[in-house]
């Protein structure tokens, strides 16, 4: 069976998810070493040491992502990172920056290494040199193939490949959103936050709610309606004499369905996206993804989604899985 990799925020969402079926969980610890450093989220040194006992307790593994690059002069803080994450019993790192990789490769050689999304590896190549340079074992494939390049990929390569299947996705080179870092002055990949909340702010004006992230309107919405997190990607824009979503629509991956043609491509995990998302959100998509690994597992088909409601704007797509633009 396919590995369901899963998102957690926080120990009470690890909690969720583990006990929703996932068979392993990634998390990151409270500072800018993970690419969802957020306020009230992520895990302190003892609540990881915690989290991965509980996690081990019921057969499950925890994945700790150090995903952001360093500062020049402060790498020390991603050596330590990684240092406490094997200490505190994680079954891999999830890693980006070439450095921190040959640092981790040479000071832990013994702690497995996955290659981060961030690093936007997307051919036989790129992946076999980090394999054979930094001794990678599996690495998170972008956003941006057909399954048809995922299997063309797995014939040239001897590591796992993980994919996205579930939540959200970003139309720029996995994180680094020149947009995001010119209005915000922050960097996805460097400071760990896209659109970061400090920057955002909601307004009423002229009976709608103004959606703005580093003082420039994203979104207008009347009195009353669902306001989206303004993200610069996501944003509704006039440009012409149309105004619409210029970059993306705010809407959801979802894959479930692609899930028997994932293992035939020869993946070995699948990974849902949502560090930032509430415990009940976490325990309802991984309940429902395990059903469907289970599943497909049994010969079944796979079972009817009913995730609609918990996407981003309630829908969904194949997003490049499918690539029918091509």
């Amino acid at each position: 069976m396919m590995e369901l990799v899963c998102p957690a925020g926080t120990p009470a969402a690890l909690h969720a998810a583990v006990e929703a079926g996932a068979h392993a969980v990634y998390c990151g610890f409270a500072d800018e070493t993970n690419a969802r450093n957020f306020p009230g989220l992520n895990f302190s040194r003892d609540e990881l040491t915690k989290s991965i006992a509980f996690a081990h307790d019921r057969g499950a593994k925890v994945l700790v992502a150090i995903n952001t690059f360093p500062r020049a002069g402060a790498e020390a803080i991603w050596h330590r990172a990684v240092a406490d994450a094997e200490t505190a019993g994680a079954d891999a790192v999830i890693l980006a920056d070439l450095g921190l990789l040959a640092h981790t490769a040479e000071r832990h050689p013994d702690l497995r290494r996955h290659l981060s999304v961030q690093a936007a590896a997307a051919n036989p190549d790129m992946i076999n040199f980090y394999a054979e340079a930094f001794g990678v074992r599996r690495v998170v494939l972008p956003r941006v193939l057909s399954v048809a390049e995922i299997t063309a990929i797995n014939r040239e390569i001897d590591v796992e490949t993980e994919v996205f299947v579930f939540g959200g996705l970003c139309v720029m080179a996995e994180g680094r959103c020149s947009m995001s870092s010119y209005i915000t002055g922050k960097s996805p990949n460097m400071n760990g936050v896209c659109s970061p909340p400090s920057h955002v702010v909601y307004a009423e004006e002229d009976g709608e709610l103004a959606a703005k992230l580093g003082g420039y309107t994203i979104h207008r919405n009347a009195k009353g309606a669902p306001a989206p997190y303004p993200t610069m990607c996501k944003g509704n824009f006039t440009s012409g004499d149309k105004t619409g979503y210029v970059f993306e629509d705010p809407v959801s991956l979802d894959a479930s369905d692609l899930i028997p043609a994932l293992a035939k491509a020869g993946v070995k995990a699948l990974k849902i996206e949502g560090r930032q998302r509430s415990r009940s959100y976490v325990a309802q998509v991984v309940r429902n993804f395990r059903a469907a690994l289970d599943a497909v597992e049994a010969g079944r088909p796979v079972p009817p989604g009913t995730l609609a409601h918990l996407t981003e704007g309630q829908s969904a797509t194949a997003g490049a899985y499918r690539k029918t633009w091509r």
